[in-house]
């Protein structure tokens, strides 16, 4: 009896041991709710003695949340996983974020992080031109939209609204060969920028609109149930929202947090991003079918830190032109 009472502690301090071993991180993250919890039941898979408590919510509802945990001194995620990559560089100038020199980002293309390497994408959301094929023909440059053939034709979201659409007009506005200019072309045709990338797509899909600037996926999937819609990566390049992941500088779990960032890097989390329904950002990885693949499209990046301080700006400039 002795002998049985001796193992059953041993066995029991042992368990308090192993309980006791198991980390938990804390994440942020603005993916849709069953995406999330595919992402983090792969990486508990992967990585057995870490679990992750997660909170989701919009991206703009997550910053609010951070701004007001920032204020009271008690910031609670150990890493974010968010759609805007200005928000990141927000939080990073202000050093809330921890940079992570060593991150895996061998093959990846430099626009898909930050130069700092304290954030990281983590897949493309790309957004292109989708056109209507029963009464457009495919173009090839963002350029070749601004004729009068297309006045009043063309479903721009606005970024004022929508935050792929304000990642859109930083990345536009600092390539050289399309610029301001392309804007200003837009409102000569008489286009109003309004709402978000639904609103746009339903125009293009249904002929209101010979074309539309939106997100991959909004026209492949109404491609998919049958819409008269095809997706354009024009030769200047897309941007795209990289989904982008970070660590808190104010982490009590660094090395946990760093193998989270990991995972999302690795072959199996970007497999991950592509089973998903998005275009994974590591080479050799195959998109989702039916998806432009990485390799097809030239990728416009810009300077975040930049971006971050002339956001104001920008937005204003925007709101004049169009007179919004």
């Amino acid at each position: 009896m002795k002998l049985s009472m001796l193992a059953l502690a041993t066995l029991s301090t042992l368990a308090f041991t192993a309980a006791h071993a198991e980390e938990t991180i804390t994440l942020y993250t603005s993916q849709p709710p069953e995406q999330a919890q595919q992402t983090v039941d792969a990486f508990e898979a992967a990585n057995p003695d870490i679990k992750v408590n997660w909170t989701r919510n919009g991206t703009s509802a997550l910053m609010n949340v951070m701004r007001a945990e920032i204020e009271a001194g008690n910031i609670q995620p150990d890493v974010l996983l968010v759609a805007d990559p200005i928000n990141l560089g927000t939080l990073k100038a202000e050093g809330h974020l921890m940079a992570y020199p060593e991150a895996p980002v061998d093959g990846y293309d430099k626009a898909a992080y930050d130069k700092d390497m304290t954030f990281f994408g983590t897949k493309a959301i790309t957004t292109g031109i989708a056109y209507n094929t029963d009464i457009a023909e495919p173009v090839e440059s963002w350029n070749d939209l601004l004729v009068e053939d297309n006045r009043g034709m063309i479903a721009v979201p606005s970024p004022l609204y929508s935050g792929a659409a304000l990642n859109h007009l930083h990345a536009l506005i600092n390539t050289p060969e399309i610029g301001w200019e392309f804007y200003e072309g837009l409102n000569d045709l008489d286009i109003v920028p309004e709402g978000g990338n639904g609103p746009a797509t339903k125009a293009v899909a249904s002929g209101m609109a010979k074309y539309a600037i939106i997100v991959d996926a909004n026209t492949l999937r109404a491609k998919a149930d049958g819409s008269p819609v095809d997706y354009i990566a024009p030769q200047e390049g897309v941007s795209f929202i990289g989904e982008p992941v970070a660590i808190m500088s104010t982490t009590d779990h660094e090395e946990a947090a760093k193998k989270f960032v990991d995972f999302l890097l690795s072959k199996e989390g970007q497999e991950l991003v592509s089973a998903q329904g998005n275009i994974p950002l590591l080479p050799g990885v195959a998109a989702p079918e039916g998806y432009p693949d990485l390799s097809s499209m030239k990728l416009i990046g810009y300077d975040v830190d930049e971006a971050v301080k002339n956001n104001d700006q920008v937005r204003e400039q925007f709101a004049e032109i169009f007179g919004l």
